[in-house]
């Protein structure tokens, strides 16, 4: 058996279709389905069994849960605006610090999602505690369980990998509504309105030139799947290493959404001379809690043995507007 959390959400799900993928689905999905709609998340998946998160945990309060082949624990309250630090650090940190402690005392390998929110606005992007300066509780709930990761590697019983994940796009993630990438809602935007928009010039980039690291989310499960097979335990950046601009993301969903029209590609200068990319004012809400610049930096990731190739913004993007076309009304 496998455990995946957060099963039916963004990164859960496609953990599970990745599993199907090889040929498995003896698969424990758990979560919390409050928000019904994300059932759809799992409706093309195959699983053992559905299990809520509280009478997950009380399965393992109680020894009653069997020992899994690996636990995939992908859930989380990933809401950066969330203001409610009592739920963030009850959700994000106590839970899998519970999941953590049952995962050693059964030996069970555990692979779990962080986060670059835990680096703030940066500069240094390198795994250590000196870099890592949240902005809000979400960011500094993942932090606060990777430092007990981190003291505890050299007496681990069972490999324990953590992935800081950089900005992950990709299906499955229209149920995240504010929180989903920026590619998904300028998906909306340009069939709405024939436009996308991007914030204008801030921290000193020029209009929609702020970058950041965005990862395809299959190149995420790739190296989740890799850790379960080729286990190094330690806590991991996982984005491309390649900071790409708004102004990237902005172009490639308006060439791939007009290449299904028959229209060729266009350079920014023209998408902007013809009105399809439109820059709006910074939001004051934003100012001192923004990531302007994020990039990876892989050097730990590929000392570890990771090798796999990440897609460009232009290519990634590309295929997740194919598929969003196919499986949106």
């Amino acid at each position: 058996m496998i455990v995946v959390t957060g099963a039916a959400g963004f990164i859960g799900s496609n953990n599970v279709r990745a599993l199907n993928d090889q040929g498995l689905t003896d698969i424990m999905a758990v979560d919390n389905l409050t928000k019904a709609d994300k059932f759809r998340n799992l409706a093309d998946c195959d699983i053992a069994d559905y299990i809520d998160k509280l009478e997950f945990v009380q399965l393992l309060r109680s020894g009653r849960l069997p020992r899994p082949e690996v636990i995939f624990h992908q859930g989380a309250c990933s809401d950066t605006m969330q203001a409610d630090g009592r739920y963030m650090l009850d959700n994000n940190y106590r839970y899998s610090l519970e999941l953590l402690r049952w995962c050693q005392d059964q030996g069970t390998p555990l692979i779990y999602a962080s986060s670059a929110a835990v680096y703030g606005l940066g500069p240094n992007f390198v795994e250590g505690r000196q870099n890592e300066r949240p902005l809000n509780v979400y960011g500094y709930s993942k932090a606060l369980f990777d430092q007990v990761v981190r003291r505890e590697l050299a007496a681990l019983k069972a490999p324990v990998v953590g992935l800081r994940y950089f900005n992950v796009y990709g299906p499955r993630e229209s149920h995240k509504g504010r929180m989903a990438s920026v590619a998904f809602h300028h998906f909306n935007q340009f069939r709405a309105d024939g436009r996308v928009r991007l914030f204008e010039g801030s921290h000193g980039y020029a209009d929609g030139e702020q970058r950041r690291d965005f990862i395809h989310v299959d190149d995420v499960i790739r190296a989740n799947l890799h850790f379960w097979n080729r286990p190094v335990p330690g806590v991991y950046n996982l984005g491309t290493g390649r900071a790409q601009s708004f102004n990237d993301v902005g172009l490639a969903v308006v060439n791939a959404l007009r290449e299904q029209e028959g229209h060729p590609p266009l350079a920014l200068e023209q998408a902007v001379n013809q009105g399809l990319i439109e820059y709006i004012a910074f939001p004051d809400a934003l100012r001192g809690k923004y990531q302007a610049y994020t990039q990876a930096d892989l050097r730990q990731l590929r000392a570890a043995g990771y090798e796999g190739a990440f897609q460009t913004v232009e290519h990634g993007t590309a295929g997740y507007m194919r598929w969003l076309l196919q499986h949106t009304a």
